[in-house]
Order: structure tokens, then sequence, then C-alpha cells
């Protein structure tokens, strides 16, 4: 059986897609920074499915020694880890000149240094059973920029150009590094007007967290095989508008 290992991974997209590798016969480790949570998270997961195939691991994904905590219960409970989706992230809202050292420092250690350290920790790993597949999420707004939001377009395009250097240095071990940028999705870190950004889909709504979960799974999979260093888009169409009004 084979495991993934999913950051941000006790509610909104990366549950969905928690909840899509359990369907599929894989064992996931879920981690995240909140105790309760996660342990609810394992349990409910757990009785669905198997306890055997669910982990949950508290970590802060910007300390690598939490991040080494992490690594080495994942392995000791499943042996091996053949993906990793990197979803742990936050978004900060604010011009640059209104934007504080300390939240442009935290922003990016959560989204870039925790995927950095995430993908460092897992990575020799997959280098020595010769086979892995990382996949990074990003944003939309990685591809694209958006007003007031300058720390997270910054920190979300960075993980962009970070996957493909990291798809061009490990194809030699088999391993595949793709990104998945999801648009305005429905979870709880969306609290913006939904029906006003429904407005920019030619589908005229946003994303469910289980569409993103499905081209996760996608590219982590042996079904995505033939692909590594691309973005993969999920915003019902969100970014494909010139911006031209009606």
């Amino acid at each position: 059986m084979q495991t993934v290992v999913i950051t941000g991974g006790t509610s909104g997209i990366g549950l969905a897609a928690a909840e899509l590798f359990l369907k599929h016969q894989w064992n996931v480790a879920v981690v995240g920074l909140e105790a309760d949570k996660g342990a609810q998270v394992e349990q409910q997961l757990g009785q669905q499915y198997s306890p055997d195939q669910v982990l949950f691991c508290q970590a802060d994904v910007s300390k690598a020694a939490e991040v080494e905590k992490m690594r080495q219960a994942v392995i000791a409970k499943f042996g091996t880890v053949e993906a990793l989706v990197n979803d742990a992230g936050i978004v900060i809202h604010g011009e640059l000149h209104e934007t504080s050292e300390e939240d442009w420092d935290r922003i990016f250690a959560v989204d870039v240094k925790g995927t950095y350290l995430v993908s460092k920790a897992f990575l020799p790993g997959m280098i020595k059973q010769n086979r892995g597949s990382i996949v990074n999420i990003s944003s939309v707004s990685g591809m694209a920029g958006d007003r007031a939001m300058v720390a997270y377009n910054a920190a979300k395009g960075a993980i962009l150009n970070m996957t493909r250097a990291m798809a061009i240095d490990y194809g030699k071990h088999n391993i595949r590094v793709n990104v998945v940028a999801p648009g305005p999705t429905n979870t709880p870190l969306f609290h913006q007007d939904k029906a006003k950004f429904a407005k920019n889909s030619p589908l005229n709504r946003i994303v469910e967290p289980e569409e993103v979960a499905a081209a996760i799974y996608f590219v982590a999979s042996d079904a995505g095989s033939a692909i590594t260093g691309e973005t993969i888009p999920v915003t019902a169409g969100f970014e494909i508008s010139t911006g031209q009004p009606m």
C-alpha cells in the first residue's frame, strides 16, 4: 500500500485530498498545527476507512525540528512515502506599504519555507527508492497579481518556479514534482463574497475542494506518470479572461 503525506490536511483542500487518497487505498499521514482538530480528523477518517491507514502528526512546517519529528513518525508507522502534498499555507492581505515585516516573513515561512523543509525531509527516501511524486499547492494568485495581496502573490509565485527547479533536479531519480493552482475555492480560508467572485468564472461559480483534490490525486498518482514541472490550474476558468468589461 502506498503512502501520502498531506500538510494542511485537517481542513479544506487538504482534507478533501486525504479522503480521496484513502478511497483509493492509500495510507495517509495528515499534518496540521492544531492537535485537537487533528485528533478528531484522525479518528473520523480512521472510523470511515481503517485506523491502520491514517496518521495525524502535529507540526509547524516552518520549523525544521518539528518537520523532522513528523517525518520520523510517518516512517515509523508506514515505512515509506510515495507521495507528498505540500498544502499548508496562510493568506495575508494588504498592499506592500501596509504589510508588516512580520507578516511578510510569516507567509514566506509557512508557504515557501514549509514547502522546502517538508520536501527536503522526504526527498532522501524517495531518492533511495527511486520513486516519488510531490504536489505543491500554489494558487491562481501565484500565476497573476491581485489587489492588496502582494505577500501572498509573491509567496505563491515562488512556489511555481521552485517546483520547476525541483522537477529538473529530481527527474533523474524518477521523482515528479508538480503544482496544482486552485482558483477561489469554497474552504474556510475563503472569506470573500462568493457570488461576486463567481462572476469571473465562465461556469459562474467558484471551485469546490473535492475538485482540487481530484487534480492533486491525478498528478500524484501513476495516472500522471508523464507529468512533471507543470502547473495545473483548477479555477473554474477564473483566470482565462483578459478582464474586459461586459
